[in-house]
């Protein structure tokens, strides 16, 4: 391990619905399984329920995958939930969907999204897609989780 790379598993939380994109995606991350933890959740509702427990062990993810189209609480509804609360405000969320409507990006960006990926439609593509984000998202720098108030 070299002086710049990480010295801890980069922790993903996966929001969607789709049973199939999730074990598409669950495959596409094992290769970077030493480097990556990930856990799925496949509704908004039980996300953030999840999240905020988190929360209370100080153990948050350092990126949410977010899927736009889902069920219930679709990803717009639970990223301005995210954003509305202190202890989530600066988690970074990377809308991860099928939707290429001008209309979902602007939504996603106006609600500070971190950034917005269209699925390929390929394996091969998406699997160049977790590639970058897994290299990029290791290497950034994360906000130190708030402490609890007692």
């Amino acid at each position: 391990m070299t002086a710049s790379s990480p010295t801890r598993r980069l922790c993903l939380l996966l929001i969607d619905d789709n049973p199939a994109d999730c074990m598409l995606a669950q495959e596409a991350f094992e290769q970077y399984s030493e480097q990556v933890s990930i856990k799925v959740i496949q509704d908004g509702q039980s996300a953030l329920d999840w999240l905020h427990e988190q929360a209370t062990k100080q153990s948050l993810p350092d990126v949410v995958l977010l899927d736009v189209n889902m069920p219930g609480m679709n990803g717009f509804e639970v990223l301005s939930a995210l954003r509305n609360e202190t202890t989530f405000r600066h988690l970074p969320v990377v809308m991860l969907t099928t939707s290429t409507r001008q209309e979902d990006v602007d939504q996603a960006y106006e609600l500070i999204a971190s950034s917005y990926l269209v699925k390929q439609s390929d394996f091969k593509g998406f699997l160049d897609q977790i590639d970058s984000l897994v290299r990029f998202w290791s290497h950034a720098r994360f906000r130190q989780q708030p402490k609890p108030v007692n």
